[in-house]
């Protein structure tokens, strides 16, 4: 029987599973717990594991003021095989719930990440990016013997190879700026408000995360309903946040402490609606249009000249979608590589037709069989 506190009323459980406990705290040792869980069960793991730091004498500062550093005793190991073992057992346990399609994010130092990577990649999951957490806050180095460490690790990684993990491209686009996210991000370290205090007014947890670092993860690589399993729960910024954006989880916790905090925490939460947590769609995802519909349809009708975005090229629509444009006859796609010299073109975006003198995406078209298309089928 699963030791558990839910963030709720009662536990609540997925509907078809009744073996999977969602928005609940699972208490005890995460390898422990995770092996009660059914098999291809979750959507996402997000881990932020023991870093292993060895602060054997602490840190001080230049005045001799002690370091509120992270020396508790879940950060200790005897020795790399132990934090290797260690990091072997979890990552196994997790990998067995992860579904077919699902993904994990590892978060690490430079003490641990390399090592954790190693078993990733040893264990058949499939690294599809490493980001850098910059801080934009970061902790000085005291001592100026070493650069200051001003970023953290992440490793995301599908369950293999063949893995179609959910990546919202479009959705991440639009929030930076209509500007493809990059792997480098920019957030402060949690502070201020957001920093859970006990009532001496020290820190709850030593390495709480930042919501806003979850928020990018959860909006990026998850959809509504998912279910986001963190096996070392801390503080709830997981399931803080995976609750505010319309996805549940499954958290693991030891620590009473954390647990009390982190329960306290979520049961604070109001969730967005459910029209705000929806994302842009992927255009991968959208149905597929063939041009030769949109001529079907006369939307663009035979004869139609189609015109690149610099007015270089000219091509002619025929009967069937196809093009011809000199020499050069085929699909919008082919003809629009040929004449280029590519190898290869998207010739949704690089065709366009003359309307009123100003030149119009023959996208534009698409889009609109796509609108009919989903008026339908809803």
């Amino acid at each position: 029987m699963l030791r558990k506190m839910s963030t709720n009323a009662a536990s609540k459980e997925v509907s078809g599973n009744s073996q999977l406990p969602i928005d609940t705290i699972l208490i005890g040792e995460c390898v422990e717990r995770m092996n009660e869980l059914p098999e291809d069960s979750v959507d996402l793991i997000f881990a932020d594991p023991p870093y292993n730091l060895q602060l054997e004498n602490g840190l001080t500062r230049p005045d001799q003021s002690k370091v509120d550093a992270v020396d508790d005793h879940w950060d200790q190991f005897d020795s790399f095989a132990h934090y290797d073992r260690f990091t072997r057992e979890w990552m196994s346990a997790a990998r067995r719930i992860l579904k077919p399609n699902g993904a994990i994010w590892v978060i690490g130092s430079y003490h641990n990440i390399f090592r954790v990577g190693t078993v990733l990649q040893n264990l058949k999951f499939w690294v599809l990016n490493d980001v850098i957490w910059r801080k934009s806050n970061p902790m000085p180095n005291f001592r100026g013997t070493r650069f200051t460490n001003a970023h953290e690790t992440l490793i995301w990684a599908g369950k293999s190879q063949k893995s179609k993990v959910t990546f919202n491209y479009e959705a991440l686009k639009l929030s930076n700026d209509d500007t493809q996210m990059r792997s480098d991000w920019l957030f402060p370290i949690c502070t201020g408000g957001e920093r859970l205090k006990d009532k001496n007014d020290q820190k709850v947890h030593p390495t709480q995360k930042p919501e806003s670092l979850l928020y990018r993860i959860i909006t990026g690589t998850t959809k509504p309903g998912d279910i986001i399993l963190d096996p070392f729960f801390g503080t709830g910024t997981t399931g803080a946040v995976a609750k505010k954006l319309g996805r549940h989880f499954i958290g693991i916790e030891r620590e009473g402490d954390y647990i009390n905090a982190a329960l306290k925490r979520i049961a604070a939460i109001k969730p967005h609606s459910s029209e705000s947590i929806k994302t842009t769609p992927s255009k991968r995802a959208a149905p597929r249009v063939a041009f030769g519909s949109l001529v079907e349809q006369g939307l663009v009708t035979p004869g139609t000249k189609l015109i690149d975005a610099k007015q270089k090229f000219t091509a002619v629509v025929r009967i069937d979608g196809s093009l011809k444009c000199g020499e050069h006859q085929g699909s919008i796609h082919k003809v629009g590589a040929l004449v280029q010299g590519a190898e290869a073109c998207n010739g949704w975006t690089f065709w366009h037709v003359k309307s009123q003198s100003k030149l119009k995406s023959i996208d534009e078209f698409r889009t609109q069989v796509r609108a009919r298309m989903e008026k339908v089928s809803a």
